[in-house]
């Protein structure tokens, strides 16, 4: 039930409230209304450098005011002198500065009236100053004795002020002066005694008056002391007198403020104003002067003191600072003081001023007025500019309040308000306008008002009504006001609508009504949607020196579209559009590019939307991440021989915190001005315990890592000496190397500079023979290695290095085993055989030699192979040697890449470091008959309609005898189809031709020849032809060379084959792999077996020939299980050996010589050795 009460009483003050619309709004013109001064002028120069005055004087009111002038409280006529300048319906004037105007010096008043009423101005002072100027007079010179004291009169003109006060000589120089020689407030120098360098002809007082743009000149004076004075200058029985007869000393004596003003004297001063008070004395020594304030102390850091002690200044003068100041004169003979007894005192303020308004009829009138001041000032109340009889004012008046009951039109009146002290006089005034009329609604009807969704709505309907009116709004076609809670009625009739949603869009209509009568208008309300933004990406953290784009993403009612605009801020403040710093900082549309960023870039980005409506902004914090700044400030503590202690400060880290420091050192003694690294100190540590070695002379530098990176080294440490010590460790990696079988060279590493310790390092080594019990032989080296010569053949050492320095020994050594120096073995191996494994592999297997024999570390068995004869032809052939090396003790190897069907032989050596050791005896032995090579060549010699007749050559190498060819063919076409393989076999090996028949007319045939021995066939040569239905030959071979269609086809194959080598060579300076022909046969011999690549490796013929191909297995009737050895059967070359697919990827090796070949990135589809 109380929140309905609530509820309606709410309701009821929004909608039936009666506004008094009296002081909130301005009477319009168009009523009749009392006139008001709008703007006056105050006190004014009449300057004689300008060329005119004007005295303003503005009114409103209705009907028009017309305008009256006093001067000094007098009617001033302003037709009574041609020189004054008036308008029209303006009370303002203008005096024309020609002549003599000293005339219109004086106080003015304005007064405005209509038939309503009189307004009135405040005084208005026009002063027109005179030219100062000194008088022309003769100065007299002042003719003084040491020691008195003198006063020069300046007398400066009268003048607008400000005034200066200069004392200068002829030259314009100014006057020195201090405490014995000053210039008073009034412009006088006073000397409180004169010396003899104060005589000169000179001195002259200048008064500048800087608002008349004036300097005036006095008459120089002069002024001139003498030592001392005689009665008869002639003839003076004391002429002989000293010094100190003549020295005037004597005690203060005040000549500001005079003798003749007595002990004290009053001064007042306006509250808000400066009090100088001004003590100048006389005397000898000169004296000096001091503050004091008898009644309480004085202001602090509030009064200062200037001119050397003789002014006593204080600005901005309170109550506070009333009370008795005394000033003291002092020297060693005596003193003199002066009291000053300071009244603070202010002209009128006003307490509370009168205030007028619009009445209506029948009402009441209470108009106060208060003023306070120093003296008390006096009230005085006008109408319309007269003085108020309070025998004929129907109304009551009193000194500070004036009263009207019951108003009445006649009423209407401009009340004013007068208070005055001896200080001043303000005025103010009060219009009470007594009307009675219908509303007048000020604001336009019709008028269309927008917002967007969620923002107040703000519709006006400024009315002026007497009586007040009362207000109410209806919405659309509804008469019922409106009453909900987000509707709220301003005092001014402005309607606000809070939270605003789409259906408070339509028609609204205000109506205003009093005891006169009543009003309407109408406004019009459409609501827009709000504008919506979003700075992505949000808070980017970016690394220094690189670029980001933050873009504003914006939603905006499309009615908006041409006032919608986009801005940018960086921590609050507008980024200009142009303003790019170098081009870095790039503003388009709806994005903000920022290159290269600094850590100043780092801050609050702000894109700020706005229509005519709304304004919206979205924020993005850019954080600019960096290396972090330098460590600083480091500090060693905790001192030890091994340790010590370092702090410092960490440096900025840049929003990136810091990880780990590194403490590098650099030391003086062995590496000066490298740095390396000592420890790292975790996280945010800044302090480490640093353990240090002796004998080094350290400082230490510190740089800070966070995820961005390192920052720059800290400036480096003070200096820390360790004190040197005995050797902590021994030398490491003892070896023995030997380059003769008689002498045995121990090495070691030696140790590092920081290893050292101390000074004066040397290596203690000592050395016996394995298993012979006898004492250690020693000897102490400087250098990391020692030779000893006439040592035995390979006889195993004990050895031992121990590291010594002037302190001491480093801690016992551990024992080494080495050997002295090595020779050739001098055994060959035995017991060689050959097993057969195919025609172009063997395995040979030998007993090794006796370790005794080898006479050093066994490196591993040669096996050596030459060729002999062919087994084909029984030809001899001249010897070309070959080998493969097999590394470590073994008794067996894979001999690889032989020809078939030859007789070789072969012999085996072991090998050490020192060299090869003897041959075995050679062993005999023949390989197999293998697969023939390719033919030579497949020619088609002529081509019928249904026949051809082929022609082929012998195979490279037929590896064995041969025992025929296998002739084949098949139909294929240009998308590649192919038809069945035909097979014609060739029983006479001495057949080179063949001609087949029963072909197809105008059909493309592929054939195939290859050459067969008792192993099997080898790889076919293929040639392609096309039968002609007139039985002519369309191949490569025939006499067609001069037909066209053949020309045309020959230029085809030309330019495909450069594209082809043009493709191949830049496969193969890749370094890939690349095949010419994917499909060699498109359908292979049926009887051919594919096999793994014949293996081979480091390889040599004796006359230093390198192999130029690799070799490809083409015999098919080689097994499988037959080539399955183990990959370590087979020897080793200088470059490696064999891939698990058992492909050889080593070398041959001449005996002088060696050359690498390599089948990548060929364009063939396989390679053949080359024989000699």
């Amino acid at each position: 039930m109380e929140m309905l009460l609530r509820t309606k009483r709410i309701t009821i003050c929004l909608f039936f409230f009666v506004l008094s619309l009296a002081a909130a709004i301005e009477i319009p013109l168009s009523v009749a209304q009392l006139p008001t001064i709008t703007e006056q002028s105050h006190t004014q120069v009449a300057y004689p450098f300008d060329e005119d005055f004007t005295i303003k004087c503005e009114a409103r009111g209705n009907p028009q005011p017309t305008f009256n002038w006093t001067k000094d409280g007098k009617p001033f006529n302003l037709l009574s002198d041609p020189r004054i300048i008036t308008f029209n319906n303006s009370g303002t004037f203008v005096i024309q500065n020609h002549g003599i105007i000293t005339n219109f010096q004086g106080k003015y008043r304005c007064y405005a009236s209509n038939a309503l009423g009189t307004a009135m101005s405040e005084e208005i002072e026009l002063i027109v100053p005179s030219v100062p100027k000194f008088p022309k007079e003769k100065i007299e010179p002042l003719d003084v004795e040491h020691g008195d004291s003198v006063i020069l009169h300046c007398n400066p003109p009268k003048g607008i002020p400000p005034l200066h006060i200069y004392w200068m000589n002829i030259d314009l120089q100014h006057i020195p002066q201090d405490e014995r020689v000053s210039m008073s407030l009034k412009g006088d120098l006073y000397f409180a005694n004169v010396e003899e360098n104060d005589s000169r002809s000179d001195y002259c007082c200048f008064a500048a008056f800087p608002r008349l743009r004036t300097i005036v000149q006095k008459m120089p004076m002069t002024l001139k002391v003498s030592r001392f004075k005689h009665a008869n200058d002639s003839g003076s029985p004391n002429a002989a007198v000293t010094k100190a007869n003549f020295i005037k000393e004597r005690k203060p004596k005040l000549l500001i403020p005079p003798e003749s003003a007595g002990s004290s004297s009053s001064v007042t001063v306006i509250k808000g104003g400066v009090l100088l008070l001004e003590c100048i004395a006389e005397g000898l020594p000169t004296p000096h002067l001091s503050w004091v304030k008898v009644t309480g102390n004085l202001p602090k850091d509030k009064p200062v003191t200037e001119n050397f002690g003789k002014i006593l200044k204080i600005e901005q003068v309170s109550a506070a600072d009333e009370g008795t100041y005394q000033c003291t004169a002092s020297n060693p003979v005596g003193r003199a003081k002066h009291e000053f007894h300071v009244h603070v005192e202010e002209p009128p303020r006003w307490i509370k001023e009168p205030e007028g308004g619009v009445y209506s009829v029948g009402t009441n009138l209470v108009l106060l007025c208060e003023a306070i001041g120093n003296p008390e000032p006096t009230i005085q109340w006008k109408l319309n500019g007269m003085p108020i009889d309070s025998r004929t004012f129907r109304g009551r008046i009193s000194a500070r309040e004036i009263s009207l009951t019951n108003l009445q039109l006649q009423d209407s009146a401009v009340y004013q308000c007068e208070a005055s002290n001896k200080h001043g006089t303000i005025l103010a005034s009060a219009n009470v306008n007594v009307l009675n009329i219908a509303p007048l609604i000020l604001t336009s009807d019709g008028e269309n008002y927008a917002t967007v969704v969620g923002y107040s709505a703000f519709l006006h309907c400024e009315i002026f009504a007497s009586p007040a009116a009362d207000i109410r709004w209806t919405k659309d076609d509804s008469i019922e006001p409106l009453s909900a809670l987000r509707y709220e009625l301003n005092k001014n009739g402005t309607l606000e609508i809070k939270e605003t949603k789409k259906e408070d869009s339509g028609s609204y209509a205000c109506w205003a009504a009093n005891s006169v009568g009543k009003r309407a208008i109408t406004a019009n309300l459409d609501i827009r949607d709000a504008t919506k933004i979003v700075v992505t990406p949000k808070n980017p953290r970016v690394l220094k020196s690189h670029s980001i784009l933050l873009k504003c993403q914006s939603e905006y009612d499309s009615h908006l579209k041409n006032s919608f605009k986009l801005s940018w801020r960086k921590d609050g403040d507008q980024l200009p559009v142009n303003s790019t710093q170098d081009s870095r900082i790039i503003m388009d549309m709806d994005t903000l590019f920022i290159s290269t960023v600094t850590l100043e870039d780092q801050g609050v980005y702000t894109c700020v939307a706005s229509t005519s409506l709304d304004s919206v902004a979205a924020e993005s914090r850019l954080i600019v991440l960096d290396v972090p700044d330098p460590p600083e400030d480091l500090q060693l503590s905790e001192h030890q021989n091994r340790s010590v202690r370092l702090s410092w400060k960490a440096g900025a880290s840049h929003n990136s915190p810091v990880n780990e420091s590194i403490i590098e050192y650099e030391e003086s003694q062995w590496e000066p001005g490298r740095w390396q690294e000592l420890t790292r100190a975790p996280g945010n540590d800044t302090t480490a315990l640093l353990t240090l070695a002796p004998y080094m002379n350290y400082q230490f530098r510190v740089v800070s890592v966070n995820a961005v990176g390192r920052s720059q080294p800290s400036k480096p440490s003070l200096r820390y000496a360790t004190p040197p010590a005995a050797p902590d460790k021994n030398p490491e990696n003892i070896r023995v190397e030997a380059s003769e079988p008689n002498e045995m060279v121990m090495k070691w590493e030696p140790l590092k500079p920081t290893e050292r310790n101390g000074p004066g390092l040397e290596y203690k080594v000592s050395w016996r023979q394995l298993g012979v019990e006898t004492d250690w032989n020693e000897e102490l080296v400087k250098k990391h290695s020692l030779t000893l010569r006439n040592t035995p053949t390979f006889v195993p050492y004990e050895i031992k290095v121990q590291a010594v320095n002037n302190l001491g020994a480093g801690p016992e050594p551990n024992v080494t085993t080495g050997y002295s120096g090595e020779d050739t073995p001098d055994a060959a191996p035995s017991g060689v055989s050959v097993d057969i494994v195919n025609s172009t592999l063997v395995k040979v297997f030998w007993f090794g030699i006796p370790r005794d024999r080898v006479r050093g570390h066994l490196s591993g068995y040669k096996v050596s192979w030459w060729k002999t004869k062919s087994m084909l032809d029984g030809k001899r052939h001249h010897p070309e040697k070959h080998f493969l090396t097999f590394v470590g003790d073994r008794n067996y190897g894979m001999i690889p890449g032989l020809e078939p069907f030859s007789e070789f032989r072969l012999t085996v050596l072991a090998y050490n470091s020192k060299g090869d050791g003897p041959e075995s005896s050679p062993v005999v032995f023949e390989t197999p008959e293998g697969v023939p090579e390719q033919p030579r060549f497949l020619k088609i010699m002529n081509f019928d309609k249904d026949s051809v007749t082929l022609s082929w050559g012998l195979p490279k190498k037929a590896n064995g005898h041969l025992t025929g060819y296998i002739l084949q063919y098949q139909i294929i076409n240009e998308t590649r189809e192919v038809g069945p393989l035909s097979d014609i076999s060739v029983a006479n090996r001495s057949t080179l031709s063949w001609r087949l028949s029963g072909l197809s007319a105008s059909t493309k045939y592929k054939f195939y020849v290859k050459a067969c021995t008792a192993k099997g066939c080898g790889k076919p040569v293929t040639e392609e032809g096309l039968t002609m239905a007139q039985g002519t030959y369309a191949g490569i071979y025939d006499g067609i060379s001069t037909q066209g269609w053949f020309i045309g086809l020959m230029c085809a194959v030309a330019l495909l084959t450069l594209m082809l080598l043009t493709v191949c060579f830049v496969r193969r300076n890749k370094g890939g792999k690349y095949s010419v022909k994917e499909k060699e046969d498109l359908n292979p011999d049926p009887e051919a077996q594919s096999i793994k690549d014949e293996i081979f490796g480091e390889y040599s013929d004796s006359d230093e020939k390198p192999l130029k191909g690799s070799l490809r297995s083409i015999n098919g009737d080689i097994k499988a299980t037959e080539s399955a050895d183990s990959l370590v059967d087979y020897g080793e070359g200088e470059h490696g050996m064999f891939n698990e697919d058992g492909s050889f990827i080593g070398a041959y090796s001449g005996s002088k010589e060696k050359g690498l070949v390599e089948s990548t990135g060929s364009c063939s589809t396989a390679t053949f050795p080359l024989y000699a």
